[in-house]
């Protein structure tokens, strides 16, 4: 290398020439910033890829896989449209989520009893007993009382609810006349007739509607014997002046209208009939029933269900007139029984039956009194019943 003046090297043309092309070859190798036009259209073209990818999400119903078709690198994180809907979204089902719990804490509100129903397996209890089929004809005495049934209360729109009522049969379908043979000097088909007239009087007497109303039973009354001074002239004189010694209900279940009204149009029943003879000319029909009347009180509005149970065991008889003294084709009767459960026993000349309500007694804070009976229990002789008023143990 060749010394300058001042002891400085002085560099060939050589040199000079071989630095100046390594300079030039590293200068074309190294990045370059891209100019402020090229900026702008990149932009550009990254806009329109985007909006051509949601508009293909529009029409087809699908969104363009993330990334597809920009520039390596250009994405280092979701776009600020994807974030503001996922916030959104979010947002949304928070919202939807305290509308629910709200709406839920109000019905609890209006109705605790549907938590607490599902809590305690009562609302399984009450699918369990609307599963449930209506039970066989009854053929013979029971020899015990129904079984126990979840405690539930009535409504009106299931007024046998927490009942053991609920599986009986339905008014009239639960009389069922057995067949009829000739009996006692009676050909077949005078015993058939009293079967079929003795289980008219029954519904007649418990079921028909305008019976239960207070009115006056005018088609058993028909069914009776003008002729038997104990029969229809004492029940007609007690439906007029009722009294300890002519009472309408030893035959009628009656409730005052001005006080209760029955709940819809179907009575409970259960139970069974049977015949026989005592003499020549004679056929005797004992019938064994309890009937169950949902009832609410005669305000408007009322909703309050309470239901009376009564049990009723009858012998009515047909006689032939050509034998035995009697009105042809009519009943006599031989004997008559009742029982009422929820029934405040006031045989005060009213001749109606007066269910209590469970709020009556709250208000009155009155607790039962009298022996406690099972009005479902029909094991039993009506004749055995306690003579004084007892308290149901269950309606």
């Amino acid at each position: 290398m060749e010394q300058q003046d001042g002891g400085r090297p002085q560099i060939s043309d050589e040199e000079w020439a071989r630095f100046s092309e390594q300079v030039a070859r590293e200068s074309a190798a190294a990045p370059k910033e891209p100019s402020a036009r090229a900026r702008m259209v990149t932009e550009r073209l990254r806009r329109e890829e985007e909006e051509r990818a949601w508009a293909g999400r529009r029409r087809f119903g699908r969104a363009p896989k993330p990334g597809a078709g920009d520039p390596p690198g250009w994405r280092t994180g979701p776009a600020w449209q994807e974030r503001e809907g996922r916030g959104r979204g979010k947002r949304r089902l928070k919202a939807a989520a305290a509308i629910v719990g709200i709406a839920g804490l109000a019905l609890v509100a209006l109705r605790p009893e549907l938590v607490i129903d599902k809590l305690t397996g009562r609302a399984e209890a009450r699918q369990e007993a609307r599963d449930a089929g209506p039970l066989p004809a009854e053929t013979g005495r029971p020899t015990a009382a129904p079984g126990a049934v979840p405690a539930d209360r009535p409504t009106l729109k299931e007024p046998f609810r927490g009942s053991p009522a609920a599986q009986w049969a339905d008014g009239a379908a639960g009389i069922e006349v057995p067949e009829a043979a000739a009996v006692g000097g009676m050909a077949k088909e005078r015993v058939a007739d009293a079967l079929a007239k003795t289980k008219a009087l029954l519904i007649a007497s418990n079921l028909d509607p305008a019976t239960l109303r207070g009115e006056r039973p005018r088609a058993a009354l028909d069914l009776l014997d003008p002729g038997q001074s104990d029969g229809r002239p004492l029940i007609e004189r007690g439906l007029s002046a009722p009294s300890v010694d002519a009472d309408p209900l030893w035959l009628f279940s009656r409730f005052d209208p001005a006080e209760v009204r029955v709940v819809g149009d179907v009575v409970k029943t259960r139970g069974r009939m049977s015949f026989d003879s005592g003499r020549d000319g004679e056929v005797k029909v004992h019938a064994d029933y309890t009937f169950v009347y949902p009832v609410v009180r005669a305000k408007p509005g009322s909703d309050e269900v309470a239901r009376t149970v009564v049990r009723r065991t009858l012998t009515m008889a047909l006689y032939d007139p050509l034998k035995v003294v009697a009105t042809p084709g009519k009943l006599q009767v031989v004997e008559w029984l009742e029982s009422a459960g929820n029934d405040d026993c006031r045989r005060d000349g009213t001749g109606f039956l007066h269910p209590r309500f469970d709020s009556e007694r709250v208000a009155a804070g009155t607790g039962p009194s009298g022996p406690v009976v099972d009005p479902y229990d029909r094991s039993g002789n009506v004749a055995d019943m306690p003579k004084e008023c007892a308290t149901a143990s269950r309606s």
